[in-house]
């Protein structure tokens, strides 16, 4: 591809990795032949389920009640409002470790899930959000957990523990009354997300190509006096076009909005010379999140010596951290042998080294040693662990901010890159 905007060629210092057979559509078709045709859901959606079985069995369960969204999508392969149901308690479910998932929805919303080989059957939920029911909460979450409590003795469980992903006070309350532990069950859900198998992976990767195709258009889109809010909106838009969903941030910021991170996009009009850097954190087709952070010099026009230094230093510490990534590798030990940045842009560091990918950020979550008092953990990497290797490069009180990230597949061969995207926009 010719070099877009006469912008000339820079570094690109790219980790080793390997090579793989996978084959892309130049675009994201929405009409007549679509990629997700070759994707087999219905595999993924058994190996999803047999996943949390497999999670339930070790720990001694004998089912998770899921109402967390996302979790929901996993273990059922269903979606309803998604972003609504986040902050409104109206679908969940109790995953058995032996035998089907029962799925609870909206009345007006059974049929969506209709069909589904993962669910037994669908049920009408019992709304008591203080939002839909007010003063009736109370009594209508005792309704809520006697369902709950029938539907498990229905399926033969015994056990006055339940696990589960996500509760609030009514619903742990109300489930106490009958006589039975509420648990924290959202381990069971994050380690079963953090295997892959191969249809997921390929599912992923096709997902990931309509996002690196969304960011190649927004640095077309990107220029001189467009708003960083319509720079994003295209980038959304671009992502929607092709099959994605919703955005998950809003983290798209130029120049001095690029330091400290964690700016949220404004109206503030993009200058050439200027860095543009951003995280997509966009779910893409099939609920996938498409998790790729880049920045560049808005005009085409060559970094700034400072800029360069920034971007150089990004590049380094992705190439070395991915590097790092081999099945059975520590989480300790991992971050112990990271890039260590430079003094003057350790205390603007970002969150973490390195967190797992698939429907959302997962488990793993490693963190800086630096930040050991903030929960550090430990545990191993594994094979078909799918992750994001991060980077954020700005000084202290400096101007700019490089903001560069890469989702990598974990294999007994070593990492593999599955961003196409190179971390130069110049390549792109």
């Amino acid at each position: 591809m010719a070099t877009p905007r006469g912008a000339s060629a820079s570094k690109n210092h790219q980790a080793p990795f390997h090579e793989t057979d996978r084959s892309r559509s130049e675009d994201w078709t929405v009409n007549g032949d679509h990629p997700i045709d070759s994707i087999d859901e219905r595999a993924i959606r058994a190996f999803r389920a047999d996943r949390i079985r497999q999670e339930l069995r070790r720990r001694d369960h004998e089912a998770v009640l899921v109402v967390d969204p996302v979790n929901l999508r996993y273990a059922t392969g269903s979606r309803n409002m998604q972003v609504w149901t986040m902050h409104n308690v109206v679908r969940y479910a109790l995953a058995f470790a032996h035998g089907p998932t029962v799925l609870f929805d909206l009345a007006t919303g059974r049929h969506l899930s209709a069909g589904l080989e993962t669910v037994s059957d669908v049920r009408a939920s019992i709304p008591f959000d203080y939002m839909l029911v007010a003063g009736n909460a109370e009594a209508m979450a005792g309704r809520w957990a006697a369902q709950i409590h029938e539907t498990l003795r229905e399926h033969g469980c015994s056990a006055d523990t339940l696990a589960a992903d996500r509760a609030d006070t009514l619903m742990i309350g109300s489930l106490e009354k009958l006589g039975l532990r509420v648990a924290d069950g959202k381990s069971i859900l994050e380690h079963a997300r953090a295997i892959k198998s191969a249809e997921e992976i390929k599912a992923f990767r096709m997902s990931l190509a309509t996002c690196e195709q969304a960011v190649r258009s927004l640095y077309e889109f990107a220029v001189p006096g467009v708003k960083e809010s319509e720079a994003f909106g295209h980038l959304v838009g671009q992502s929607l076009a092709r099959g994605g969903e919703y955005p998950e941030t809003r983290l798209l910021t130029a120049g001095p909005r690029t330091n400290p991170w964690f700016q949220e996009t404004s109206d503030r009009v993009l200058r050439a010379g200027e860095l543009l850097s951003f995280d997509t954190d966009l779910i893409g087709p099939m609920g996938f999140y498409n998790d790729i952070s880049r920045s560049w010099v808005i005009g085409g026009r060559r970094p700034a010596p400072a800029q360069d230094t920034l971007l150089d230093v990004s590049r380094e510490q992705i190439a070395h951290n991915i590097d790092l990534l081999r099945p059975g590798v520590s989480f300790m030990e991992y971050a112990s042998k990271a890039y260590r940045l430079p003094d003057a842009c350790l205390p603007n560091r970002y969150a973490d080294l390195v967190h797992g990918c698939g429907l959302g950020v997962e488990y793993p979550f490693v963190l800086y040693p630096e930040d050991a008092a903030d929960g550090m953990y430990d545990g191993h990497f594994e094979a078909n662990m799918v992750v994001c290797v991060e980077s954020y490069v700005g000084e202290l009180h400096g101007p700019d901010g490089v903001k560069l990230e890469q989702p990598v597949l974990i294999t007994d061969r070593g990492p593999e890159v599955l961003c196409e995207l190179p971390l130069d926009a110049v390549d792109f």
